[in-house]
């Protein structure tokens, strides 16, 4: 199962806490994340992450936290925890009787497929259940590459031929 109900990895004596949001709503979420795109520039320039760990971790926080505001209940809460070799980033919500639900057989162009895209560029992923709190969580490897161009390339694409561009953008 792509989104399995299971508990992040345990963490390590050297796990440090990176940062926690409670953002309300998609603007507010936006507005966290690029305050932590810009906690975490000075380790993208000095090159103390691989390439691309960044980007990644920024569009799953964006991926899993808007899904947490659209389709779970408030509050929302977001935990980003580092250890030397990756970050885990825990998003919870108030509906813990609704689990992660990844689109089937949707156009791309149509949205509703970020669930496959963070299984896709993670290291590992999956949910659980603490009482009436639902947390979806994200192991992103900052040491390493973990979404090779082929992997970014194999992400679906729109079907149907109205959503397909028929020219190149000008």
């Amino acid at each position: 199962m792509m989104w399995g109900n299971r508990p992040p990895p345990a963490p390590d004596g050297r796990a440090c806490l990176a940062g926690r949001w409670t953002p309300a709503s998609a603007a507010e979420l936006t507005r966290c994340r690029r305050r932590l795109a810009a906690a975490l520039g000075t380790e993208r320039a000095a090159g103390t992450v691989a390439g691309g760990a960044v980007e990644r971790l920024l569009l799953v926080f964006e991926e899993v936290g808007s899904n947490a505001l659209r389709h779970g209940r408030g509050p929302v809460e977001i935990t980003l925890t580092r250890t030397p070799t990756h970050w885990l980033l825990e998003v919870s919500d108030a509906a813990g009787d609704i689990g992660p639900a990844p689109a089937v057989d949707r156009d791309a162009a149509l949205g509703g497929l970020g669930l496959y895209v963070v299984a896709r560029v993670c290291g590992a992923h999956g949910w659980f259940t603490d009482g009436a709190r639902k947390t979806v969580w994200a192991r992103i490897d900052h040491t390493r590459a973990e979404a090779p161009s082929e992997v970014v390339d194999s992400l679906p694409k729109p079907r149907l031929a109205a959503t397909r561009r028929q020219q190149p953008c000008r």
